[in-house]
């Protein structure tokens, strides 16, 4: 997370990047754009905002050594040496070139821009932004022809999202260069991420409560859904909420023992662990602090809905977990050959 109150951009340039499986080539421009106020005042929350509300962040990774690491390397040069900036961001693109191995990979633009007095945790220090517009939107252009208006469309950069981004701040912990990473066209999840820029999530509780209440997700969805039906999968979600709400530290044992009733999900909760862990490369730590900000954004993405097949919704509070097993009863009709839920209330509201 950062803050861009007092940030700046001091070096902006914009590259043509093609993709190598279809023989379309990069453009490069030969030196940075000098911004008017109006295009300055739009570009730079265009280009942080996304930023601005991150928990999660990354470290360059490399299989040998980090210092190997290609956008570790280009970064660290524009720090120590902003006048190879222009050269540094040819090598760049070329990097992500590099990546494009695939038709899918989209062409389109690379903004590289460097900023100053970038927060982050309580320290005012310099980033490098890295941005590949891949999407642009029509728009119509009025004009005067003789006596009169007219119009035709052109197609632009839309202000409202970027479609990749990375900043890598120039500030470094116990775990290396703090990367933060969007990615909002998430057509190849192993393009922006792995292969360009090589990172891995920071060994924190931000990272260790994302992992832990997404795998949370996919085990109510792939075995719970499945096996007991969406009423159980609502209440598990509902109490795995209330669990990392209610404590401070996880501990899975603690955790297996206030979510599940019955023994048997305990143990296919423990099964599904390490197929998740497996499937994507992680681990799943069995003790962690939570990390609140974390929480309220996964608990934002948590969807507590029965959809019924006919055009019937039954939306649960996941804060309130116990709700769906004291006043949600399901129950089969032999007359109407349907199933059906009953719901207890006192009063409508």
């Amino acid at each position: 997370m950062i803050k861009k109150n007092k940030a700046s951009i001091t070096k902006f340039i914009i590259h043509k990047i093609g993709n190598k499986f279809n023989n379309t080539r990069n453009l490069f421009s030969e030196k940075p754009i000098v911004f008017d106020e109006n295009s300055y005042e739009l570009m730079k929350p265009y280009l942080l905002k996304p930023f601005v509300n991150l928990a999660e962040t990354f470290r360059f990774h490399h299989h040998a050594d980090v210092n190997l690491n290609e956008i570790n390397n280009y970064s660290k040069n524009i720090f120590e040496d902003e006048d190879s900036f222009v050269d540094v961001s040819k090598n760049i693109v070329k990097h992500l070139y590099e990546q494009s191995n695939s038709a899918q990979i989209k062409t389109g633009d690379v903004i590289i821009a460097l900023f100053e007095d970038i927060e982050y945790n309580e320290v005012y220090t310099n980033a490098l932004g890295i941005f590949k517009v891949e999407n642009k939107i029509d728009f119509f252009q009025t004009y005067v022809d003789g006596d009169s208006m007219d119009v035709m469309v052109q197609q632009g950069i839309s202000s409202k999202k970027i479609d990749k981004g990375c900043l890598i701040v120039n500030y470094t912990d116990n775990e290396g260069c703090v990367v933060l990473s969007v990615d909002n066209n998430n057509y190849d999840t192993q393009y922006w991420i792995k292969h360009f820029l090589n990172i891995k999530y920071a060994d924190d509780k931000n990272n260790h409560t994302q992992t832990y209440i997404e795998m949370c997700r996919d085990f109510s969805s792939e075995i719970l859904k499945v096996d007991f039906g969406i009423q159980e999968q609502s209440h598990f979600l509902a109490k795995t909420i209330d669990f990392f709400k209610e404590n401070d530290t996880v501990n899975i044992h603690d955790f297996k023992e206030g979510v599940f009733d019955k023994e048997e999900q305990k143990e296919l909760f423990d099964d599904y662990k390490k197929v998740f862990e497996s499937e994507k490369d992680v681990l799943v730590r069995n003790q962690f602090h939570v990390s609140e900000i974390v929480l309220k954004k996964q608990k934002q993405k948590i969807k507590t809905e029965i959809k019924l097949d006919t055009n019937i919704q039954i939306k649960l509070d996941v804060d309130a977990p116990d709700a769906s097993s004291e006043y949600l009863e399901l129950g089969y009709d032999e007359e109407k050959k349907m199933k059906f839920y009953k719901v207890y209330f006192n009063e409508e509201t």
